[in-house]
C-alpha cells in the first residue's frame, strides 16, 4: 500500500521538537516537515485550527487519520505505528531526555527559531538528511527560518534509504537537497545554503552560518 507523508510542524530550537525528529531518523521515515518558527504561516496555522495554547510538535498522519501534540506521544504513535513497537530508552518520556535534546541546540540558540522574511517555493523541496549531522542540521535551520516546507528522507547509519540515495545519485552524501520547482539538486551545506538565500529569501541573515 502506498504510503502518503506524515505532517510535522515543528521548529529547530525546540528540544520537544528535536526528540520527534530523532525519532523520525532512526526510523528512516519519510515526513514533510512544515517550519513553524515564531511569526510564520505554518504556525499561525495550527493556532487558528486548534486554539491559541496549541504547542509544538504537532503531527498529522494522513495514512490513519491521527493528529496529535505532545512529543512523548507522538513518538509512542511513530514506533506502534512504523516501528517495531518499543521506544528507545534514549527517548522514552522523562526530563532527562527532553534536557539531553535541549543541550544538543545549546550552541545553536535562536537560529531556526524565528523567521525571515520570504517567498517560498511552490512544491516541497526534497531534503537527504540524518538527525545526528552537523551539516544538515545547519540546512534545516535555515530551511526553518525561510519558512520553506521539506520532504525529509531520513538517512541515518543503516538505513536503507542509503542504498536507495546510492542507486538514484551514484554516492551517499548528506545533506542533499532536490528543487522539484527549479530540478535542481545539490550537496554540500553551503552550497544549499547559498542557494536557498539565492532563491527564496528576502530578508538576509544579520549572522553568517557557519
Amino acid at each position: 500500500m502506498n504510503r502518503g507523508p506524515i505532517l510535522l510542524y515543528e521548529f529547530e530550537g525546540c528540544p520537544f521538537c528535536r526528540k520527534v525528529r530523532e525519532a523520525v531518523s532512526i526510523l528512516s521515515l519519510e515526513v514533510e516537515f512544515r517550519p513553524c518558527p515564531q511569526g510564520s504561516s505554518f504556525r499561525r496555522e495550527i493556532k487558528e485550527q486548534y486554539g491559541a495554547k496549541s504547542c509544538f510538535p504537532f503531527m498529522r498522519d494522513p495514512n490513519t487519520g491521527v493528529e496529535m501534540f505532545e512529543s512523548d506521544d507522538i513518538i509512542r504513535y511513530l514506533f506502534r505505528t512504523y516501528g517495531v513497537g518499543d521506544v528507545p530508552s534514549s527517548l522514552q518520556k522523562g526530563i532527562s531526555t527532553t534536557l539531553t535534546a535541549g543541550l544538543g541546540l545549546l550552541f545553536r540558540v535562536n537560529r531556526g527559531g524565528v523567521r525571515r522574511s520570504s517567498d517560498p517555493p511552490n512544491l516541497p523541496l526534497i531534503l537527504w538528511s540524518s538527525e545526528g549531522s552537523p551539516y544538515a542540521k545547519i540546512v534545516k535551520e535555515e530551511l526553518c527560518e525561510l519558512q520553506i516546507a521539506h520532504l525529509q528522507i531520513s538517512c541515518p547509519r543503516g538505513s536503507p534509504q542509503r542504498q536507495r540515495m546510492f542507486e538514484k545519485t551514484g554516492r551517499f552524501q548528506v545533506p542533499y537537497l532536490e528543487d522539484p520547482n527549479t530540478g535542481v539538486s545539490l550537496y554540500e551545506s553551503s552550497a544549499i545554503i547559498e542557494y536557498l538565500e539565492v532563491m527564496y529569501a528576502v530578508e538576509k541573515p544579520l549572522i553568517k552560518y557557519m
